[in-house]
């Protein structure tokens, strides 16, 4: 079964950086497309970035030249590097991958909200 372990957040200050990773195991081949999710309080879910078997990243327009995503397949390992926080970045950031020949797929209008595995998350809290 596929498994999906987030680690990385943390408190950071505006302006600051953080990276976090998404360690993917239980599937038998690298046909997964990966990409993150993040819950606000109070809020609905939304997609920030997922990166696409061929490697094609999507990001939401708000996260746009801030936030990179990054996977290394030889280490099962998806990366999100996130620099110039804000405030509003502030949530519980959740991986999710899924297999596009059976279920859903990145999508630059909704990027990681259609994939259908999730991990438990991992908080980044932004504050001065």
């Amino acid at each position: 079964q596929l498994q999906l372990v987030e680690s990385g957040g943390g408190l950071v200050q505006p302006g600051g950086s953080l990276r976090l990773s998404c360690a993917v195991s239980g599937f038998t081949d690298d046909y997964l497309e990966v990409g993150w999710f993040r819950r606000a309080p109070g809020k609905v879910r939304e997609g920030v970035s997922c990166i696409s078997l061929d490697g094609t990243t999507f990001y939401t327009n708000s996260v746009k030249g801030r936030f990179s995503i990054s996977r290394d397949n030889a280490k099962n390992t998806v990366y999100l590097e996130m620099n110039s926080l804000k405030f509003e970045d502030t949530g519980i950031y959740y991986c999710a991958a899924d297999d596009p020949r059976i279920g859903g797929s990145c999508s630059s209008a909704r990027p990681g909200i259609d994939l259908a595995y999730w991990g438990r998350g991992t908080q980044v809290l932004v504050s001065s």
